[in-house]
């Protein structure tokens, strides 16, 4: 083989790495711009719910239930029928389920302060910030993590249904911090995942879906790390 053929090939190689590079940067842009827009969606819902008074009204009555249920069901819907759906109404499915769970977090403007429910987002948003850039640069192979960090979610769940029969504010404590160790965890691990997952002979149909899918992990794990914050730090209104 000639220098002039081992040169061509590793020109080659570097354009074809280029275009690797620039087409899971524009995907992660992607993640990250469904992620942002379900965040703000979901505090616009919540802040009008509660300072319109909806969401007192509803908590009155046997809506509420509704109103905490279906972001799950919206989320078992995503997860295990992705495949069936466009990436168009999977998109749509995502909005709305951003805006059902603005609903339901219409709570937390009448049960915290506005100043401290701004300072934990400030405290999640750096934190989450941090962690998904080390999911995305590291070299470390994070996937031996997923099932430590998976029995810590089922932990923390099967825990917490336990509290709202027993309510103890110590078991409560330790569930928020216990909590939020998994949950900066999964935020690595998810973004680590969802750049693996990236193929640049995917069709725009299935990278479209992907996205959706990705944006519901970063959402889940930013949404479940702020309300943990809050737990912790937020500043209860005087009543």
């Amino acid at each position: 083989m000639s220098y002039y053929d081992s040169d061509a090939r590793s020109t080659s190689a570097r354009m074809s790495a280029a275009s690797i590079d620039a087409g899971l940067r524009a995907h992660m842009q992607r993640v990250y711009a469904y992620m942002g827009g379900g965040l703000v969606l979901t505090g616009l819902v919540a802040y009008a719910a509660a300072a319109s008074g909806f969401y007192q009204a509803i908590a009155e009555t046997g809506l509420i239930w509704v109103v905490i249920l279906a972001p799950l069901g919206f989320v078992l819907a995503l997860s295990f029928g992705i495949q069936r759906m466009s990436a168009g109404t999977a998109a749509v499915l995502f909005w709305i389920y951003a805006a059902t769970m603005g609903l339901s977090l219409g709570s937390i403007f009448l049960v915290y302060t506005g100043t401290s429910i701004a300072r934990v987002f400030f405290i999640t948003a750096a934190t989450f910030g941090l962690m998904s850039i080390y999911g995305y640069t590291t070299r470390s192979d994070l996937s031996g993590f997923g099932s430590f960090l998976l029995m810590g979610l089922i932990g923390i769940v099967i825990a917490s249904l336990v509290n709202l029969f027993i309510g103890s504010s110590a078991l409560q404590f330790a569930i928020s911090v216990i909590g939020v160790i998994v949950f900066v965890g999964l935020t690595a691990y998810d973004t680590q995942r969802i750049k693996q997952m990236y193929l640049e002979s995917d069709t725009l149909e299935i990278s479209g879906k992907k996205a959706v899918l990705g944006s519901l992990a970063l959402y889940l794990d930013f949404i479940n790390l702020f309300m943990l914050l809050l737990q912790l730090f937020g500043q209860r209104r005087q009543s």
